[in-house]
């Protein structure tokens, strides 16, 4: 082949290559096209894809308080009596809240934070009332059991779990605040991230409501443990067994199912001496943090929380003390 052919070749074929380049076609679409279909498959793997409102809601940082409520409890209208005149744009917020596609209207409002406000309050609102079912507060002990509340700050409730509550049952009022089972005292949660939470959206019943339900789980009324030598649990419990028996039964739980109370209370003391109650700077609280001894003092108080055999002298007072109206929420104090 001579070298003229040879030169026409190389032309021929770099006019090819130069008609590629300019049309846009050949082995370079290829490479380009691979990002593309990587990019396509990377988007539709992602876990955001298929996170739901009420799942990012609870994700949020200072929202680990909150249990995720089931669609079929908020789409029951009988869940939702009453909230529809407390949270503004109901309809916007409801379907943020269920991942409905907005209705044509949706785009007059303004802002997308207004409706973004609404479903949380109204996400709010209906957890205080989900937490009060089985189902709730099942999802609540999960919680509790893995410490997610965090402990009681009190040194001498030696590390209790608390749960969380509301000083009102409306919005607005309180941020949320931490019960403590053993000392019955509530407290401000340790994490700055939880004063934007509302105390509404747990309420003043779940708390209480959560230890009647799960009895294990609260302390016991007494703290003492029984002394060995096999004493029963209650006094009247004495009587019903047989004394003709050789082995003394012994207890497996001395407190009837429940956990051993932390009932230790800090006493005051200025160089070895107690301080008096009736002092100024004496403690006022003290005989609210007692716990009796023994399971048998319990029945040796009554229904007002005096002992029996205790005199009668401050009676008018009670009576007093009864006609007197209930306190109310303030939120100032």
């Amino acid at each position: 082949m001579s070298s003229r052919q040879l030169t026409a070749i190389e032309a021929s074929q770099a006019e090819l290559e130069e008609d590629e380049v300019i049309s846009g076609t050949g082995e370079g679409d290829e490479i380009m096209e691979e990002p593309e279909e990587q990019e396509d498959g990377y988007t539709s793997s992602t876990p955001t894809s298929t996170l739901t409102w009420i799942s990012w809601f609870c994700s949020l940082p200072g929202h680990e308080y909150f249990c995720e409520v089931t669609e079929d409890f908020i789409e029951d209208d009988f869940n939702l009596t009453g909230l529809n005149t407390m949270v503004p744009f109901w309809k916007e917020a409801m379907e943020m809240v269920l991942d409905v596609e907005p209705d044509e209207d949706a785009s007059k409002i303004p802002d997308v934070s207004i409706v973004e406000s609404s479903a949380e309050m109204l996400y709010g609102l209906v957890h205080q009332r989900y937490i009060l079912t089985r189902v709730g507060l099942q999802a609540m002990v999960d919680k509790y059991e893995n410490n997610i509340f965090g402990s009681c700050p009190r040194v001498y409730c030696v590390g209790c779990n608390v749960v969380p509550c509301g000083r009102s049952d409306m919005p607005g009022l309180d941020t949320v605040k931490l019960f403590c089972p053993n000392c019955n005292d509530i407290y401000v949660p340790p994490s700055s991230r939880f004063q934007g939470v509302d105390g509404a959206f747990f309420g003043t019943t779940f708390a209480h409501l959560f230890f009647q339900s799960y009895r294990e789980l609260s302390p016991a009324p007494f703290w003492k443990a029984p002394m060995s030598g096999g004493s029963s649990l209650s006094p009247r419990s004495a009587t019903s067994g047989s004394s003709s028996r050789s082995t003394t039964f012994s207890n497996p739980n001395p407190h009837g199912g429940q956990k051993r109370a932390a009932g230790y209370v800090y006493v005051p003391r200025i160089y070895g001496f107690k301080v008096s109650e009736r002092a100024k700077s004496g403690p006022r609280m003290h005989w609210l943090r007692l716990r009796p001894e023994s399971p048998s003092e319990l029945d040796l108080v009554d229904w007002r929380g005096r002992w029996i055999d205790e005199d009668d002298e401050y009676d008018d007072d009670v009576d007093d003390d009864e006609d007197r109206q209930m306190e109310d929420f303030d939120p100032v104090r």
